[in-house]
């Protein structure tokens, strides 16, 4: 990890490390990361996006992404918030810095990271010994990933977020970290920001071997360009599975069913 990550993560608490009792999650990934620690009972509101995991079905909503519904969350009297700072726009985090609620603030560019936050978020909850449990088997499993998939010559990978107008992932982008992980490549990893947009003539100079995309539409179209290795070998590939958009412990299977995808030979 790196270290200046680490020290970001280690200040990301404001207030006391007293036991909480009312956490507000403020994304998705947050809410199933306190559910993976078996401490759903701590939650009493959530930030809306899709579907819940069963134990939180009830909760409260303090609103959806972008759109936080701030006399609602103050009503619950949180004693610790959950942040994704994509989950809520600049002003509102503005105005959440000036309720002096203590926040954790979670924002994990790859696997690594994402176990040392499970860590730091038990450790809030006053459940360390839960997230040490929980996160030495994602590094464990992750390794075991690694090991099967590993490649001396990375499969080169662009993987479509949308397609009008184009956009991929960057380099700093968790699922970057999870084609890694699968001995792939992302084509565009020196791009910084999460989620670019490029150009058709970026994707055919890069000449990807694989294409991923979560829409069959969208893979299709690319068989316009059957110069494109991925096109010529058939490796247009579809992703069904939404769990790698959600940084959670369960993004582990995610990956392992990426790796599935990707080199099913393996």
């Amino acid at each position: 990890m790196h270290a200046a990550w680490l020290a970001v993560l280690l200040l990301a608490v404001s207030g006391s490390v007293a036991a909480v009792e009312r956490v507000v999650s403020l994304a998705p990934s947050l809410s199933e990361i306190v559910v993976e620690l078996g401490s759903a009972d701590l939650l009493v509101g959530v930030l809306d996006a899709g579907e819940r995991p069963a134990e939180i079905q009830e909760l409260p909503s303090v609103g959806r992404y972008g759109q936080l519904d701030m006399e609602r969350l103050l009503s619950l009297k949180p004693d610790l918030l959950l942040l994704w700072p994509g989950s809520v726009g600049p002003a509102q985090r503005e105005q959440l810095k000036g309720l002096n609620i203590p926040t954790f603030v979670a924002e994990p560019h790859n696997l690594e990271q994402l176990a040392a936050q499970i860590e730091a978020i038990a450790a809030q909850l006053g459940r360390p010994e839960r997230g040490a449990s929980l996160a030495t088997d994602l590094r464990r499993r992750l390794d075991e990933l690694r090991q099967r998939y590993r490649r001396d010559t990375p499969l080169r990978v662009f993987y479509q977020v949308w397609d009008r107008p184009l956009y991929t992932i960057g380099g700093e982008q968790i699922i970057s970290d999870a084609l890694e992980v699968c001995g792939a490549e992302n084509v565009f990893a020196d791009l910084k920001l999460p989620a670019p947009q490029i150009s058709v003539e970026a994707v055919l100079q890069r000449n990807p071997h694989v294409i991923l995309a979560g829409d069959q539409a969208q893979l299709d179209a690319w068989k316009a360009w059957p110069q494109v290795a991925a096109v010529e070998q058939g490796k247009l590939l579809l992703v069904e599975d939404k769990g790698l958009e959600r940084p959670s412990g369960q993004m582990i299977n995610a990956t392992a069913r990426l790796c599935q995808l990707i080199a099913p030979d393996r």
